[in-house]
């Protein structure tokens, strides 16, 4: 007992006397996770830290140490796939809903405004998308806000976090409140993310009036020694010459941060600045790489570290302290979800998201709150709000809080693509939202270019009633030119075809689970097809006329976690449907046939359409795979032409639809095919893919009249290799294609933008 006095005597003796060191870290973005190396480097070599002061990446980095966290488990978090999912604002793994997923459309910028009452239209500038860095850091902080009663020098390791107030243009050191919202402010790069309140203030990032504040620390803490790491290279004491092509990409960058100085740290202090050369602030995937240089500098200056201090704090004292402080968390269970800037009505609705009825009864649990929130943010209208964990500790209770920020309800969208072949085209889609009892979409979209145009204007109103569910009608125009599909690498034969879809739908979708929909719709369908039966067309021909006018009923069960909406190298997308038609055909004869006759008919068919498209990630190297199947009983129309272009077809490459492959359309078949994906460099893919297609009932043209062949040999290929580049407008895609189709047989094709097209009402 008297040996145990002792050593916990010569403990309090010598932190008593020892050297208070205070660890400063500059901001940088990505740069800023070298700061994770120089805490492990510091923790495994002994060396005590008293205080911690950061800007920007620097405060998360610090804050999260601060918090309890470990260098270890700091590191953990930051190489994991959630972090780059939060920083890239994508939902966490397991909680992508797709109730909410819109279909694909070739729009690559948003242009987000308000639009209020008054009807006066305001801006909202910021980039990037923070749902998912919001909840991750209000929840990874959540319990040392409640074991430090929101104090931050109540923390394990006192803390201060340097935000700015843009309008007074002062710096803001926070000290007290919410953990998690400090740490969001510190890093609210103007431009890129919305500012958050903190105190009734927007605050901005640190970086902008103090990167490295060195200051901050001397005046809150006055330490004895200060370490100063500092990961911002933006500094320069003459002018760049040698440089500045290079450095004028991140213009933007050395604008709003302020310089971080290495003369702040006083002599009798260590400056750390990491070898981030060839690192950019965005370079968030590197992250390993980054730790290790900030590892790494710290360990080539540990001798003068050790030099300057002279106490040692034993990697067991730390773990020792650090639990202690853990130790004191109460578990994540809510007494109350509450809200600011929302009416009674939309409160009724957020909690019906969050599955909150007058029925239930608190505590409610840290997956209650995170599904709900997750299902709620999914839609685009909710990407304005914003979560914080309260601990009240009056009531030692947690309690979940949404505040609404400045409100996002009218979105411009613009895109397109240009390409090789004359299947360019550009796009514009406006969205406008209303919300009260209900949350209602408004949405028009346009296309046009030589082969393809089409305008769709849809409503959505979502209901939060018996575990969501939405109505959705819509009206849909697409016009298709197989004419004006002229190849810039080499002559091909013209397909005289034109077509008209013309459908008005109205869809109800349900959710079901968390990863699927279910969906009923009902399209009244008028569309006109004018072709040629021929090759070759004169100008004195006529073309034929199909026109199919009728109503079409469907349902079906879907899913989706591509990363991308196209050129996908990760997740999944599944579904299938079921579909009855009834149509009346009226086609009306051309001259470029023999013996064909004005007629018209009824028909009535079924079919079953099923998909699965997956990827694997095996690091640089992502096989996957594409499977299609259709099973059917629809009938043949008039004339062999006007059969094979309303049949089912395989749409395996970019250009599929574009282009008219016989070869590849039956009422019956099974296809499929690999994918691999392997990943050269930052954005860049190489993608080799090979399919395979087999018709069940394979059409041919006899005359006028079309027959069956049921062959079991008979079967076609498709493939194409190429590189794509995942640009901010789009992919940029290079590629050599193959067809088992003497009209289309070989074809080099390089696109910028999404080709993406509307659904036709006959195909997938």
């Amino acid at each position: 007992m008297r040996s145990w006095l002792v050593v916990a005597f010569v403990f309090i003796l010598v932190e008593g006397f020892a050297q208070r060191v205070g660890l400063v870290l500059s901001g940088g973005a990505a740069k800023g996770l070298a700061h994770v190396g120089v805490l492990k480097a510091l923790e495994e070599n002994e060396i005590p830290i008293d205080y911690v002061v950061g800007t920007s990446m620097g405060g998360i980095i610090g804050g999260c140490y601060a918090a309890g966290m470990s260098p270890d488990q700091i590191e953990a978090m930051v190489t994991s796939d959630d972090f780059l999912r939060w920083v890239n604002g994508k939902p966490e793994k397991g909680y992508n809903y797709y109730y909410h997923i819109d279909e694909d459309d070739p729009g690559f910028i948003t242009l987000n405004l308000s639009l209020d009452s008054g009807r006066a239209v305001q801006f909202n500038s910021s980039l990037a998308n923070d749902v998912s860095l919001n909840f991750a850091l209000t929840e990874k902080m959540a319990t040392a806000s409640a074991i430090s009663k929101n104090n931050f020098d109540s923390l394990f390791v006192p803390l201060r976090v340097v935000a700015a107030e843009i309008f007074t243009q002062q710096q803001v050191i926070l000290s007290k409140g919410s953990l998690s919202a400090a740490l969001r402010a510190t890093q609210t790069v103007p431009f890129f993310y919305t500012p958050i309140r903190v105190d009734g203030k927007y605050l901005f990032d640190g970086g902008v009036y103090n990167n490295f504040p060195v200051d901050v620390m001397q005046q809150n803490f006055s330490p004895e020694v200060i370490i100063g790491s500092n990961v911002s290279s933006k500094v320069f004491m003459e002018y760049p010459y040698s440089q500045d092509d290079k450095l004028i990409t991140n213009s933007l960058l050395f604008l709003l941060l302020d310089k971080s100085d290495p003369t702040q740290i006083p002599k009798e202090g260590v400056y750390i600045q990491p070898n981030l050369e060839g690192y950019n602030s965005f370079d968030f995937a590197k992250v390993r790489a980054l730790i290790d240089s900030g590892y790494n500098q710290t360990i080539r200056q540990l001798d003068e570290i050790k030099q300057k201090i002279a106490g040692r704090r034993t990697c067991e004292t730390v773990a020792t302290m650090r639990n202690t402080f853990n130790d004191k968390s109460l578990p994540l269970l809510f007494s109350e979800l509450s809200f600011d800037g929302y009416n009674s009505h939309q409160v009724k609705y957020i909690k019906r998201i969050f599955d909150i009825t007058p029925g239930t009864k608190p505590p409610l649990t840290l997956n209650n709150i995170k599904r709900g929130y997750y299902k709620l943010v999914t839609e685009k209208y909710f990407n304005n709000i914003y979560p914080t964990i309260w601990f009240d500790t009056v009531t030692n209770e947690y309690k979940f809080h949404l505040v609404e920020r400045p409100q996002k309800n009218f979105q411009v969208d613009f895109g397109g693509v240009i390409a090789t072949r004359n299947v360019s085209n550009i796009f514009l889609g406006v969205n406008l939202y209303r919300f009260d009892d209900i949350l209602t979409h408004m949405y028009v979209g346009f296309q046009t270019g030589s082969f393809y145009k089409s305008l769709i204007a849809k409503a959505r109103f979502d209901l939060p009633y018996g575990n969501e569910f939405y109505i959705q009608p819509e009206a849909v125009f697409n016009n298709y030119d197989y004419l004006e599909t002229d190849d810039v690498f080499k002559q091909v034969s013209p397909t005289v075809l034109r077509r008209f879809d013309r459908r008005l739908s109205v869809q109800i979708g349900k959710r079901l689970g968390s990863q699927f929909k279910v969906t009923m719709q009902a399209d009244a369908i008028r569309n006109e097809d004018r072709f040629s039966n021929k090759a070759d067309l004169l100008s004195t021909d006529t073309l034929d006329q199909m026109k199919l006018q009728g109503f079409r009923y469907s349902i079906g069960l879907s899913t989706s976690t591509l990363n991308r909406k196209q050129y996908a190298s990760a997740g999944g997308a599944y579904s299938i449907s079921a579909r009855m038609y009834n149509i009346k055909e009226n086609f009306i004869a051309g001259n470029t046939g023999i013996g064909l006759t004005d007629t018209t008919k009824n028909h009535t068919w079924w079919g079953i359409h099923a998909s699965a498209e997956h990827y694997y990630s095996k690091g640089w190297f992502k096989p996957g795979y594409l499977l299609k199947a259709v099973l059917s009983n629809q009938p043949y129309f008039s004339n062999f032409k006007g059969t094979i272009i309303n049949t089912p077809g395989f749409f395996p490459l970019q250009d599929s639809h574009s282009l008219l492959l016989e070869n590849y359309r039956s009422p019956n078949y099974l296809a499929g095919g690999a994918r691999v994906v392997i990943e050269m460099i930052n954005n860049l893919d190489l993608r080799l893919e090979g399919y395979v297609f087999k018709p069940i009932d394979y059409l041919i043209q006899s005359g006028n009249e079309t027959i069956v062949d049921n062959e079991l040999t008979k079967v076609f290929i498709a493939g194409t290799v190429g590189l794509v580049y995942h640009s901010p407008v789009g992919p940029v895609s290079l590629s050599a294609n193959y067809y088992d189709d003497d009209k289309s047989e070989f074809g080099v094709m390089l696109h910028v933008g999404f080709l993406l097209y509307n659904k036709h009402s006959f195909e997938d």
